[in-house]
C-alpha cells in the first residue's frame, strides 16, 4: 500500500508541475541557441523573437523594469534637468534598484562620463534623427589605456541609444608615449549598445569584461580598436579601419582570454569590414587563447589575405581560435589564409551566432524609444 501511495504521489506531482510549466510566460523557456539566420533581411525579426519580454527575464532585471522608467532630461541649452551628462549621472543614487533613462538633446557634450558599479539600470538615450556627441581627449599617458575612456561603463544592466561616443585625442603618431585613446570601456555584466557610433585610433572600445550586445553600430579605428576580456555579440555593426602608415599595421581586435576555459570572446555577426587601412588583421594574439568569430559578414579588400596574426607568438597558434564562416567580399578569400585559423563547419559556428553566446534570452529587451 505505501508503494502505491507514493506512486500517486509521484504521478500527482508530476501532473502540477507540467501544469505549471505550461502556464509559465513562453520566454522563460525561450531557446536563445536559435541561429541568426544567414539572410541579413531576416536579423531583425530573428532578434526580436528571440530577446526576453518584460514578463520573462531574470528576477533582478524584472524588478527594475516593473514600474516606468524615470526620464532624466539633459540639454545643452539648460531646458533640461541638467545641461551636463556627469550631472544626471551623479544624481542617480548609489544602489539604485530601477531603470532609469538619461534622455540627451542633440549638441556636443565635452566631458569625461563614468556609470557606476553601483549604479546598475542605467540607460543612455540620444534621438535617432540628432544623435548627441559624447567626446573627450584623455589618453593613456593622462589616464592609463582602459581609463582614457570618454565614457567607463562599470554598471549591469546598462543600454545605450543613439550616441556618437568619441576620443578626440591625436592620432598616435608612433613616437609619442601613451597616445593610445579609448571611445568606451564596458566592465558591467549585460549592457547593451544599439545604433551607437565609436570613433578613435588605437584602443577605440575597450570591451572590458561580461556579457555585452553590440546591435546597428559603427566603430572605427586603426590598431587593436576592439580589445579586452568580454564576451560579447556584435550584429550588422560596421568596422572602419583607418589607415595607419605610422604603425604600418591595422587590427581590429585584441580579445584577451588566457585560457580555453575563461568566458570571453567575440563574436560578429553580419557586420561589415571596410574603410582605408591596408593589410588589416581581423584579430592579432594579444593574449594566449583569443577566440573570435566573423560569420556572414562583408570584407573588403582591407583585410591581410593571411587574416590574422598570431602576434609572432608561434606558440600561440596551437590555443588561438579564430573562426570564419560563410562571409563574403574580396578580404573573405581562404587563398593565403593562416593555417590556425578555421573555417568553421555549420555545426562549429552554432554557438556563435546565437543570442546563446551572451546569454541574451534572460535578460535582452527591446531598445527603448521616447
Amino acid at each position: 500500500m505505501a508503494i502505491k501511495r507514493i506512486a500517486q504521489i509521484h504521478y500527482v506531482a508530476t501532473i502540477l508541475f507540467a501544469l505549471a510549466f505550461l502556464a509559465l510566460p513562453l520566454n522563460v523557456f525561450s531557446d536563445d541557441k536559435t541561429p541568426a539566420p544567414a539572410e541579413k533581411g531576416k536579423l531583425d525579426a530573428w532578434f526580436s523573437s528571440n530577446i526576453a519580454k518584460k514578463d520573462a527575464v531574470n528576477e533582478t532585471l524584472a524588478a527594475a523594469e516593473k514600474e516606468a522608467a524615470k526620464v532624466i532630461k539633459v540639454r545643452t541649452d539648460g531646458s533640461g534637468d541638467f545641461k551636463t551628462v556627469m550631472d544626471a549621472i551623479k544624481s542617480i543614487p548609489s544602489g539604485n534598484t530601477k531603470r532609469v533613462v538619461v534622455d540627451i538633446g542633440s549638441g556636443v557634450y565635452k566631458e569625461k562620463i563614468k556609470i557606476e558599479r553601483t549604479q546598475p539600470f542605467v540607460t543612455l538615450y540620444g534621438s535617432p534623427k540628432a544623435m548627441p556627441n559624447l567626446t573627450f581627449n584623455g589618453d593613456a599617458a593622462k589616464y592609463g589605456t582602459v581609463d582614457s575612456a570618454t565614457l567607463i561603463v562599470e554598471g549591469d544592466y546598462f543600454v545605450a541609444v543613439n550616441l556618437n561616443i568619441v576620443n578626440s585625442s591625436p592620432k598616435p603618431d608612433g613616437k609619442r608615449k601613451g597616445a593610445q585613446a579609448a571611445a568606451i570601456r564596458v566592465s558591467g555584466d549585460k549592457n547593451a549598445f544599439f545604433n551607437c557610433k565609436f570613433f578613435g585610433f588605437q584602443d577605440t572600445v575597450c570591451d572590458d569584461r561580461g556579457h555585452h550586445l553590440f546591435k546597428d553600430c559603427y566603430i572605427e579605428g586603426t590598431v587593436d580598436f576592439i580589445f579586452g576580456d568580454g564576451k560579447s555579440l556584435y550584429l550588422n555593426t560596421e568596422l572602419n579601419v583607418i589607415e595607419d602608415r605610422e604603425s604600418q599595421m591595422t587590427v581590429i581586435t585584441a580579445n584577451a582570454r588566457d585560457n580555453a576555459n575563461e568566458e570571453s570572446g567575440f563574436s560578429f555577426v553580419h557586420c561589415k569590414v571596410g574603410g582605408t587601412g591596408n593589410g588589416t588583421y581581423l584579430g592579432r594574439a594579444w593574449m594566449e587563447s583569443p577566440q573570435v568569430v566573423f560569420a556572414f559578414t562583408e570584407m573588403t579588400g582591407v583585410v591581410n589575405p593571411e587574416g590574422w596574426s598570431d602576434n609572432r607568438q608561434p606558440s600561440r597558434d596551437k590555443t588561438i581560435f579564430y573562426g570564419e564562416y560563410q562571409c563574403s567580399g574580396a578580404g573573405s578569400s581562404l587563398d593565403g589564409r593562416v593555417k590556425y585559423s578555421k573555417q568553421l563547419t555549420e555545426t562549429e559556428v552554432q554557438p556563435f551566432i546565437s543570442l546563446g553566446f551572451i546569454q541574451g534570452s534572460s535578460w535582452l529587451l527591446p531598445p527603448p524609444s521616447l
